[in-house]
């Protein structure tokens, strides 16, 4: 296996890409990728999972999980997610990490590619829920560079946390400026 962590690895840096983590400091967390505006993102962010031995799952769309893929995706740590309608998915996850010795989750919560004013806010809410922090995960095409190397805990004051990812996020710099989506929150009804 360490032939194939160091091809991973060699194949980031033959294509100029500098790898950075820190690893995770507790059994159970998040980590936030962001942002997320090319299907770029997706080999690279795949490269520097196997290529750390990084033991995480992440989730994706579940129309991606189709066949001839599907088995693929699933081999390499993928959690398809359906996001076409309610599932109570927070809470099933915050008990699953509950329940697991170890579980780590990659999400991308601009939710696409594509220009969003919003973040989804299920990876904010289920970081709240089960008390586990977020890794500070980024593709930065500016530095060319995939890494990990923050981990932080939510407060639960809103505009405070997100202040702190803005902060953080400021220098990233994606592959398509203008896909990126606000670092905010769509306002929820009272």
């Amino acid at each position: 296996m360490q032939i194939f962590r160091k091809a991973c690895l060699g194949l980031l840096r033959l294509f100029g890409w500098r790898t950075s983590l820190t690893w995770p400091p507790e059994p159970r967390g998040l980590i936030m990728v962001y942002p997320h505006t090319s299907n770029w993102d997706f080999p690279l962010g795949v490269l520097f999972k196997l290529g750390h031995d990084l033991p995480a799952h992440w989730m994706g769309k579940d129309q991606m999980f189709r066949w001839p893929f599907r088995r693929l995706l699933l081999a390499i740590g993928g959690l398809p997610i359906n996001r076409r309608e309610r599932t109570g998915f927070v809470a099933a996850m915050a008990e699953e990490m509950r329940r697991r010795d170890w579980l780590w989750i990659a999400v991308a919560p601009e939710g696409t590619r594509a220009h969003g004013e919003y973040l989804k806010s299920g990876f904010y809410q289920l970081a709240l829920a089960a008390d586990v922090p977020i890794g500070l995960g980024y593709i930065d095409y500016g530095r060319k560079q995939v890494g990990i190397d923050r981990y932080v805990r939510m407060t639960g004051n809103e505009e405070q946390d997100l202040q702190l990812l803005r902060d953080f996020y400021t220098t990233i710099k994606p592959r398509k400026p203008g896909n990126a989506g606000g670092l905010q929150f769509r306002q929820r009804e009272p």
